[in-house]
C-alpha cells in the first residue's frame, strides 16, 4: 500500500496526515500521540476514526499539524484520518458519516469590527 496523504482543518488548525500500512503507531509533529496530547479526550478524538473502522492496529499515521489550539488540532487530525479511512475503503464512509466525522466544522472566530471593543462587544455608552 502506498502512503495516503489527506488534509483536515478546524478553526485555524491545519493537519496533514500520512497513512501507511503498519502496526498502529500514531506520530504527531515527530512526537508520540500520547506525548503530544495530554488529556484522554483529545487522544480519543484522534483515534476515533480508527476505532469506528476497527483499524487501530493496521496503519501507521504520521501527522504534521500547526495553528490553533490543541482541541482544534485534535479535531483537524480526526478529520484528516477520517478522510484517509474513506480513501482506503469506501465502506468506511457509511460508518464515519453518521458520526459526523467527515463534516468540516465551519465555525470560525468572528472578526473584530472597527468602532467596537471586540467582535460584538461595544465601547461603554454614556448618555450624559
Amino acid at each position: 500500500m502506498e502512503v495516503i496523504h489527506k488534509i483536515g482543518r478546524r478553526k485555524t488548525a491545519v493537519a496533514r496526515a500520512y497513512v501507511a500500512s503498519g502496526n498502529g503507531k500514531i506520530t504527531v509533529n515527530n512526537k508520540d500521540v500520547n506525548e503530544y496530547f495530554t488529556t484522554d479526550m483529545l487522544k480519543f478524538k484522534v483515534r476515533q476514526p480508527l476505532i469506528l473502522t476497527n483499524n487501530e492496529e493496521t496503519y501507521d499515521i504520521n501527522v504534521n499539524v500547526f495553528g490553533g489550539g490543541i482541541t482544534g488540532q485534535a479535531e483537524a487530525i480526526r478529520l484528516a484520518i477520517s478522510r484517509a479511512m474513506c480513501d482506503i475503503n469506501q465502506e468506511n464512509r457509511s460508518l464515519l458519516k453518521p458520526e459526523g466525522l467527515l463534516t468540516r466544522d465551519p465555525r470560525m472566530v468572528e472578526r473584530k469590527k472597527y468602532g467596537q471593543k471586540k467582535a460584538r462587544k461595544k465601547f461603554q455608552f454614556s448618555k450624559r
